[in-house]
């Protein structure tokens, strides 16, 4: 570096840089020699200096975002680096370092992404500890250590992903998509509950296509599984997105109509009944559906459904494509 053309206060300022630097070093250089100092294996340290706003590192911290030294200003800031923030990270990143500075965190530490030079983003994990203080005791400088973790980010980033759809199709039936056996009577359990505690109504349907056992006899069991999901499809299509439908078993379905009368639910019912009757599967092929609705009335939930399915089979003896929705 040239100094030819600084001024004395100049030169002052940078003399008082490097001794707070050197300071630094051979502190850490005596905790290196001792065994105990706590960061190792790191991709590169680096040092504020507060009151200049300078930062001091190790080139592999930009060599990994693409930028060579000879490429960076004279003078490096804090920021030089907090500029290059990932939106969704600047004030995350920012709070942990204020967070330090006034003393609220030990450490300042935090995950975040930077931009490199190519406009893509790499993760780091960054570490730092206000290390001297000023006479009045405020921050002056600053040592930390700084990581390059975007292969392990990504790789758990991509297992969260994974996780997620897992948790989606553990209660997703996998022909229908929509709820599972085991997923619909959890929420079933719920709503009776929320029924109990709100002292709402709440009110149930059980479907079950008539005569399907036919289509997959005659048509297939290719066709057998679309009247499945259209079905499933039409029920999706006349609920609210506060009820819900599920897949109850082979042709059955559940749905649920939570704060909701009879009287509504029976509306809803029929217009599936109707949907599913003018639903024209292949060449002219058509099947018709039965229903059975129930009210609750604080019975226990086994019940609540059996008496839902008693409606149902009254509809089959009936001759089916139809809706009961009262007990004799």
């Amino acid at each position: 570096m040239e100094y030819n053309n600084y001024s004395k206060e100049q030169l002052i300022q940078r003399i008082e840089e490097l001794e707070m630097l050197n300071r630094q070093l051979l502190d850490e250089k005596e905790q290196e020699d001792r065994l105990d100092f706590a960061w190792t294996g790191n991709l590169g340290h680096w040092y504020w200096n507060v009151r200049t706003n300078t930062v001091t590192f190790n080139p592999l911290k930009v060599i990994t975002l693409g930028y060579q030294m000879d490429e960076l200003p004279e003078k490096v800031t804090y920021q030089f680096f907090t500029d290059k923030l990932h939106p969704e990270d600047h004030s995350k990143a920012m709070q942990a370092m204020m967070d330090h500075l006034y003393g609220k965190a030990e450490v300042y530490e935090v995950e975040y992404r930077i931009k490199a030079k190519d406009g893509s983003y790499r993760w780091y994990y960054d570490r730092g500890k206000v290390t001297q203080k000023g006479d009045n005791g405020k921050p002056q400088f600053l040592a930390g250590i700084v990581f390059d973790i975007t292969e392990k980010k990504e790789m758990q980033l991509e297992l969260e992903r994974e996780n997620q759809i897992l948790a989606v199709e553990s209660v997703t039936d996998g022909l229908t998509k929509i709820n599972n056996h085991r997923a619909i009577i959890d929420h079933l359990q719920r709503e009776v509950v929320n029924s109990n505690i709100n002292n709402q109504p709440l009110t149930i349907a059980l479907f079950d296509l008539d005569d399907f056992k036919n289509v997959n006899d005659t048509m297939g069991h290719v066709n057998g599984d679309k009247v499945l999901r259209d079905t499933a499809a039409i029920m999706m299509k006349n609920i609210r997105g506060t009820d819900h439908a599920g897949r109850y078993g082979g042709e059955e379905f559940l749905v649920i109509f939570p704060n909701t009368e009879l009287s509504h639910a029976i509306n809803v019912a029929e217009r599936i009944r109707k949907s599913v009757e003018n639903n024209v599967i292949i060449d002219g092929l058509k099947i018709t559906i039965s229903g059975g609705l129930w009210q609750y009335s604080g019975e226990t939930m086994a019940d609540f459904v059996h008496f839902a399915d008693e409606n149902l089979y009254k509809a089959k003896r009936n001759g089916k494509n139809q809706i009961v929705y009262q007990l004799d």
